[in-house]
């Protein structure tokens, strides 16, 4: 007979992680699942320095996620490597069924995250966190008085190349339209600041670098004609951020959870509207996606699954 755990944490990134370590510490049988490498997204930031309590000379993200895994096992909380296929939610105990195993659960708190949707151009995986970034607000700083580029047209990019313009000399959108998708009143302060400059009707076909992004090619979408682009001399690299969207990572619970713009619908308390089930982390609605609130979902949701658990004894 398998063991029903009283919490199941699906996926090891800050927000799996924290639940993790506050479920072990209530004394609640835990078990964390996670298909891939600790940490969800900050495992390939090479440095972090906004996280409270860090250590203040770097902090890279792979070990800070290794130190929030190192917590959780501290209290108890087992782990197992699996890639989850499919899901039941409903009913007092919860299964989930992977490749190498079956799991059950009194409750569930979903941490499967989002991730940014690439950019889409040749090389792009070898620059990630080399140049190519997805996070103003953790990046931007790295970035002082050097160019940089944003991919986009909508809201979050023309917002994040504004944010960048605090950091970076000169910021240039790459947008693959005519005009901007932003709000009109987010474009009007674009347009209005020295720093941001444009590139219309443009995508970004390569990157290219002995290490770090120095070079791109990007390609006119209305003539063909390519041009290549090169960091200044003297900076030696250049930034590209992509803000085309997130994917989050919810095909899972499509029809056991209610979801919006595929993200998971959480009250304040990061209960779903399923009983028993609770979502943490980029995977669910919120406004910033950063280490921080995942981890402050993750607790969160672990003390609720703590409450649900007492009130259905």
């Amino acid at each position: 007979m398998s063991k029903v755990y009283d919490v199941i944490v699906l996926g090891g990134g800050p927000a799996g992680l924290a639940a993790g370590i506050y479920a072990g510490r209530a004394r609640l049988s835990t078990l964390i699942i996670e298909k891939g490498q600790d940490g969800g997204q900050i495992a390939i930031t090479d440095e972090i320095e906004n996280y409270p309590g860090q250590t203040i000379e770097g902090e890279s993200g792979a070990s800070l996620a290794a130190r929030m895994a190192e917590q959780a096992a501290k209290f108890g909380a087992e782990r197992a490597s699996d890639v989850i296929k499919e899901v039941s939610l409903e009913g007092k105990i919860k299964t989930l069924t992977g490749s190498k195993g079956v799991y059950e659960g009194k409750t569930v708190i979903i941490a499967t995250g989002a991730f940014p949707r690439p950019i889409g151009c040749d090389n792009e995986g070898k620059f990630v966190g080399k140049g190519i970034s997805f996070c103003a607000t953790c990046d931007a700083a790295f970035f002082e008085d050097f160019e940089v580029y944003v991919v986009g047209g909508g809201d979050s990019a023309v917002e994040e190349a504004l944010y960048l313009t605090k950091f970076a000399r000169k910021v240039t959108i790459i947008h693959r339209r005519d005009e901007l998708r932003a709000a009109k009143s987010i474009q009007e302060k674009a347009f209005a600041n020295d720093k941001i400059h444009f590139m219309w009707d443009t995508v970004v076909e390569s990157v290219d670098g002995d290490g770090l992004l120095s070079s791109m090619v990007v390609r006119n979408k209305k003539n063909g004609e390519r041009t290549t682009i090169t960091a200044d001399e003297e900076d030696g690299m250049f930034g590209l951020f992509g803000f085309i969207g997130y994917l989050p990572k919810s095909e899972l619970f499509e029809g056991q959870i209610d979801l919006d713009g595929g993200y998971i619908v959480t009250d304040a308390d990061m209960k779903t509207n399923v009983d028993g089930v609770f979502a943490a982390g980029d995977i669910r609605v919120k406004s910033l996606r950063q280490v921080v609130t995942a981890a402050a979902d993750g607790a969160i949701a672990a003390v609720q699954a703590g409450k649900y658990i007492e009130d259905s004894e």
